[in-house]
């Protein structure tokens, strides 16, 4: 029943972002990417393993320049589906050093996957898309599980940062057990501090 129900939200809510007009949609994401690089996690983070958008995915063009200009260290996820894994891998020119891998995704060039890979355990911010947040940080993905593996074995020290639009966030997502909750939720509108958030729930105070 729960995986029922998470598939029809996540279809339901993938259908609307779907529905943004590109327009509308860059607008937003520079109003996230603004939130998110005020965040005294990002201005002080050394290292920041970023997505680059697909499909309707809120866009990070701009957090990975900034993150460049600012002389920060980015690393992209590299999608290994024989092991169904996420390689994390530095790249310092976007424009060059991407190209569609896996399903279509823009991902680092397979030869950097071997002289740029970079040990997960030194990441300190990890962005993170999604279909689906809630304001507790619960989160859900496409449906593989790449994020979720990789943010509980690989990077467990990261900051998670989720972004999306407001139009993605639920009162609550059925979360099940594998599921990595963020620390934040970024959208348009606002800047959810889940962290906070599951306190003051466990506290009785939401």
């Amino acid at each position: 029943m729960n995986r029922q129900k998470r598939k029809n939200l996540r279809q339901t809510v993938l259908t609307k972002r779907n529905s943004l007009a590109e327009r509308e949609r860059t607008a937003k994401s520079i109003s996230i990417a603004s939130r998110i690089m005020k965040l005294p996690e990002m201005t002080n983070a050394r290292v920041c393993f970023v997505y680059m958008h697909f499909r309707s995915e809120v866009r990070t063009t701009a957090i990975i320049n900034y993150l460049l200009a600012a002389e920060q260290t980015v690393v992209m996820p590299c999608t290994l589906p024989h092991t169904s894994q996420l390689a994390a891998v530095e790249i310092t020119d976007p424009e060059k050093q991407l190209v569609p891998g896996y399903c279509g995704i823009p991902e680092p060039l397979p030869a950097l996957v071997a002289t740029g890979a970079c040990d997960p355990g030194i990441i300190d911010v990890a962005i993170v898309p999604g279909s689906v947040f809630d304001r507790f940080g619960g989160r859900l993905g496409y449906g593989g599980g790449y994020y979720d593996r990789f943010l509980a074995t690989d990077a467990p020290r990261a900051v998670r940062i989720g972004v999306a639009f407001e139009m993605q966030m639920v009162e609550r997502v059925p979360v099940e057990a594998h599921d990595q909750f963020m620390d934040f939720v970024v959208t348009e509108k606002n800047l959810y501090d889940c962290r906070r958030n599951r306190h003051a729930e466990n506290s009785g105070l939401s």
